[in-house]
């Protein structure tokens, strides 16, 4: 019987055991979930908390990023001297009706730059004969105001490569313009 006595101890002991472990798992269970919904919960509460910091900061999604704008990084625009004493030139385009053209020019050259101003002055009747000759291989359609700043560019290139050689004229403007068809 003490056999019998010491079985009865046995298996109660492995089935308490085993009763116990099944209470064990299905206790860990619940704590397993329990924390996993805390921790969901936690990054939900941390991602609010961020967007809502941000959204204050930014103040509507606008920029961050400032450029600071200082006197010393500003272009400015040079200042130049300007020949003014070439004559008006008159000449007729190049169309099949020619019409009659009226210009006058004035060369911008750097500020304080003498040789660029005693060369144009000794170059003068190359630069009037080379304006003469350009306006009049231009038609009436070359010569209208959306192409005044092709017709300066091309002016001012023309006169530094070809006419003057120790100096360079900056700008060219047009201070009188009349293109007269008939």
């Amino acid at each position: 019987m003490a056999d019998e006595g010491e079985a009865d101890n046995l298996g109660d002991d492995m089935g308490g055991d085993l009763g116990g472990s099944k209470k064990a798992s299905k206790g860990a269970l619940p704590q397993l979930l329990k924390f996993v919904l805390i921790g969901i919960a936690a990054v939900i509460f941390i991602v609010t908390i961020v967007v809502i910091t941000f959204s204050i900061l930014n103040k509507g999604g606008g920029s961050q990023t400032n450029i600071p704008v200082s006197e010393e990084y500003t272009t400015k625009r040079e200042s130049y001297d300007w020949y003014t004493s070439l004559d008006q030139i008159r000449t007729s385009t190049s169309d099949k009706v020619p019409a009659s053209v009226s210009i006058t020019i004035a060369l911008g050259y750097k500020k304080e730059d003498k040789a660029a101003s005693t060369e144009i002055t000794e170059r003068r009747i190359e630069i009037i004969d080379f304006l003469r000759r350009f306006f009049s291989e231009q038609t009436v359609e070359d010569l209208r105001p959306q192409n005044e700043e092709v017709l300066r560019q091309q002016i001012r290139d023309q006169i530094n490569d070809d006419i003057l050689s120790s100096s360079k004229i900056r700008d060219v403007r047009f201070t009188g313009k009349d293109v007269v068809q008939q």
